[in-house]
Formats: structure tokens, C-alpha cells, sequence
């Protein structure tokens, strides 16, 4: 069950599009209806779909597409910022731990390539899955964020997980 992370390609756009455009490849907690179908195309050929305040990177197994990740700078203070993270998978791949060892692999790329000295992550509270994944991968629960999303024409109550440098030692 080997991944990696690497940059998303243009032939990755259809994939990218099936997981965030189509409420089956998104999936319950990730459908928030229908958007520009033509977002990731612009996104990639301005940029890549990596800034230095974040990006999307693909999770891959050999040349098999697994799902892709997310990464956006959030200020913290006047001098600080952390990293929040969020993922995807394909409907085929998920359950399979393959999120877990994606966070894992994203946690090391960043406290090994950016000073920072913590990272975060939300879901909702009902998404018992993928809070399992990242008290796997290391993140501790931290707290529960009333009414903090809206999806499926509700508002929906978030659970927050964080990591620090700390953590890892």
C-alpha cells in the first residue's frame, strides 16, 4: 500500500473534477454541489496548483491515482502561521487507511520544509472516518467547532485536530 505525493499534471484535471464536481466521486461529507467545472484547469496552468501560501498535491500509488491532497496557509498571529491540510480520496480507495498515510506523508513535507510548528485539520463531527485517520496519522482532537460548516443545507458542527513539531519527537 505505497503512496506518495507529487504535483498534479494536466491530465490529472478529470480526476481532480470527478472528486470535488460529482457527488459520488466527492462523497457525503465532501458534495457541496455543483462549481465551475473549469476551476482546476485555470488553477493549474496559473500556477500549477502550488503557491507558497499552499496548493493541491495528487496521492498516488505507482501511476494510480488515489485521491489528493490540500494544504492552505492560515495566520495564527501577527508573526505566526500554520498549515491546515484536507484531503480526498477516491470512493474505491477509501477505508483502506490510504488518508492516514497521505497525512502522515504531508505532516513530514511540512515541518520539514517550512518552519512552521503546527498543523491542522477539521471535519465534520460526524465524519467518524476520517477522525480515526488523524488520530492515526498523529493529530490530537481539539476541539469541537458549533455550526461551523454548512453543507447539505444544514449546518454542520466541525471537530479541529492539531499537530506540532513536538508531537513528533
Amino acid at each position: 500500500m505505497e503512496i506518495s505525493l507529487r504535483a498534479v499534471s494536466e491530465d490529472d484535471l478529470a480526476f481532480l473534477n470527478r472528486l470535488t464536481n460529482d457527488p459520488e466521486g466527492a462523497g457525503a461529507f465532501q458534495w457541496y454541489g455543483w462549481h465551475d467545472p473549469h476551476e482546476h484547469r485555470r488553477r493549474w496552468e496559473d500556477n500549477g496548483m502550488l503557491t507558497d501560501d499552499g496548493g493541491l498535491l495528487m496521492i498516488v500509488r505507482g501511476v494510480e491515482r488515489v485521491g489528493f491532497l490540500s494544504f492552505r496557509k492560515q495566520v495564527t498571529s501577527r508573526s505566526a502561521f500554520c498549515w491546515e491540510i484536507g484531503l480526498i480520496l477516491a470512493p474505491e480507495f477509501r477505508g483502506q487507511g490510504y488518508g492516514t498515510r497521505a497525512q502522515q506523508l504531508m505532516v513530514g513535507y511540512l515541518f520539514d520544509h517550512t518552519p512552521t510548528n503546527r498543523i491542522q485539520a477539521t471535519t465534520e463531527l460526524s465524519n467518524m472516518a476520517e477522525q480515526r485517520a488523524l488520530e492515526k496519522a498523529g493529530f490530537t482532537r481539539e476541539g469541537v467547532m458549533r455550526g461551523g460548516g454548512f453543507r447539505a443545507g444544514e449546518w454542520q458542527d466541525g471537530v479541529i485536530y492539531g499537530i506540532v513539531r513536538s508531537d513528533r519527537s
